[in-house]
Order: structure tokens, then sequence, then C-alpha cells
């Protein structure tokens, strides 16, 4: 792993209550070389020492929120899971993912592979673990953002792991899934365009209706990617570790946990009934799209209380 310049500049302080206690928010900046991962963190100013839980975010470009305004994902799930976890007395750090901040742009042009978001991790870890302000420092991943995690916390010294609506499986045994259930004849396309990368390094001819996932830009990202696999990298740990999907989840399965949890025995393994993959409790099936569009839908209170527990104990 390259080294990486850690500089921290605290932006914003503001105070604000909930249940009662007294809570400061501080906006931090975090580098790793030319990086810029900004991000905020909440704790409570009244207690001396509290646990941390940095939240390591998903796929795509999700903000410190949670949300991705130009594709309609305005759900604020980080942001709210964030003021959840404070208001029960566990200090939380969320950052922008590294190509939400403008100024990334230009270095994510040039090179952009897997691993760099396992360094953004790193960095951001390094920023917090000589902080007396809390007694532990645990991290949770998110979709991708598990084997990011996943990945970061096996080079650091934390002292717990969740991976949360986590893959089970290489991403390219899950796009061709996700495929094969839209449309069989284009999971075969798929298939040839992985191969071909795999073997290659490129693409030469991409099918249009896969351009999102499959554009040059995308290549260097890809192939980084299609090389690992969450199973192998979890067994590598040896910390508490605590796996959580939700039954509403259109995006990773059941399984996906199931099969994390197989591979690391000593993990915890928790299901939770009607959570979607923005951490909403979904009551109707024609609702779960909508949560990721609006803040107005419920944060699961099982996911809450099974973090607040693990990280205490």
């Amino acid at each position: 792993m390259k080294k990486f310049k850690l500089f921290i500049a605290v932006l914003v302080i503001s105070n604000y209550v909930f249940s009662q206690e007294t809570f400061t928010s501080e906006d931090i900046l975090v580098m790793n070389d030319s990086i810029q991962l900004p991000g905020t963190l909440t704790y409570n100013t009244n207690v001396k020492q509290q646990p941390l839980l940095i939240f390591v975010p998903g796929s795509g470009n999700p903000d410190r929120n949670g949300n991705q305004p130009q594709y309609g994902v305005n759900g604020n799930y980080i942001k709210q899971f964030a003021e959840a976890m404070t208001n029960k007395g566990v200090a939380f750090f969320r950052f922008d993912k590294r190509n939400v901040t403008a100024s990334n742009i230009k270095h994510i042009l040039k090179s952009y592979e897997f691993n760099d978001l396992v360094e953004d991790v790193s960095a951001v870890i390094n920023t917090f673990k000589n902080d007396k302000r809390f007694s532990s420092i645990n991290v949770i991943g998110h979709s991708q953002g598990s084997l990011v995690a996943m990945m970061a916390v096996n080079n650091s010294d934390i002292d717990k792991y969740i991976s949360l609506a986590g893959l089970g499986e290489s991403v390219d045994k899950t796009l061709i899934r996700q495929y094969n259930a839209q449309n069989p004849e284009l999971a075969k396309t798929v298939a040839a365009h992985i191969d071909e990368l795999k073997s290659t390094g490129t693409i030469k001819e991409i099918n249009p209706m896969l351009m999102a996932v499959f554009a040059k830009p995308n290549h260097q990202f890809l192939s980084s990617y299609l090389k690992l696999d969450p199973t192998l990298e979890i067994k590598k740990l040896n910390i508490p570790i605590l796996i959580i999907n939700g039954t509403k989840d259109i995006q990773v399965e059941e399984i996906d946990a199931e099969n994390l949890h197989k591979a690391n025995p000593k993990s915890k393994l928790v299901i939770i009934d009607k959570m979607n993959h923005v951490l909403k409790i979904i009551e109707k099936d024609d609702d779960n799209m909508a949560s990721y569009m609006s803040p107005d839908f419920k944060l699961s209170e099982e996911l809450v209380d099974l973090v607040e527990t693990f990280i205490k104990q």
C-alpha cells in the first residue's frame, strides 16, 4: 500500500440536541495524498470516551448523507443512521466517496483501481486511531463498501468490523445473476464482456445497452474489482465480525450474507425483517424504490439497536 499524507481540517463545529443530550458535529477533511475526503463527525460532548463507528459507502458516488442526486437518490439513509447511532452514544464518521468531490476527478481519470478505495478508508482510520475521545474504532461497510472496509481493516488496528448488505461472491457473478433475472440474452453479453475484460484488460466493442457498466473509463477499476472475492477476504479477519442484511433488499440477497458467514464462521449473522438496501423498513414492495428517493421512510430501529449492542459489548 502506498504511503499517504494525512491532514485534518476542522471546518465547522455546531451543537445540537438529541434526546436531551448535547452533541457536536465537526466537518473534517481527510486527505489521502491529493484525494480529498470531506466528511462529518458527530459525537457526544458530555462523554469523555465513546466508541467510534466509521461508515464506508457503497458503489456509485454516494455523498456522506447517502445521496446521489444525479440519479434521484435522496433517501438520506447514511445521515439518518449517523444521527440514530450518535443518539445511542456511538460517535459516527461519514464521508463523501472520492468521486463526489470535483477536484478529485482529474486524479481519478488518470488512474482508478479498487485498492484506491481501500487506501481512502485506511487514511480515514489513521485519522482517528490516536484520538483519545474514542474508546474503540469500529468500521461498517455498506454494499460495495463491505469489501472495501473488509480489506482496509485487515491492514489496520481496529476493534470490530460490520458488513452491511455486502456481496458474498465476486462482482462478476453478481452482475451476471442480476442481468440474467431481467434479460437472459443480455446476460450472455455481460458474461462475454467480463471474460474479455479479464483476459485483455479492455472491451473492444461494448454493447450500447451495457455502456453504463462497461464504458472504457471503467475498465481499470472493473479489472481490479473482478479479481476480488469477499469470501476469501473475510477469512483473513481475526476480529469480531457482524454480518447484516435485510429481507427487502433488492440489490444484495440474503445468500450473500450467508456466504460471508460461512467463510468466517466466527462471525455473527443477522437478517433484519423488512429492511431494504438503504436501511429503511418497507411494508409494501411498491415502496422499495420510493425509499431511495425520499427521506420520509423509517430507518430500521433493529439495525440501530443491533449495531449499538455489537459495538458496546
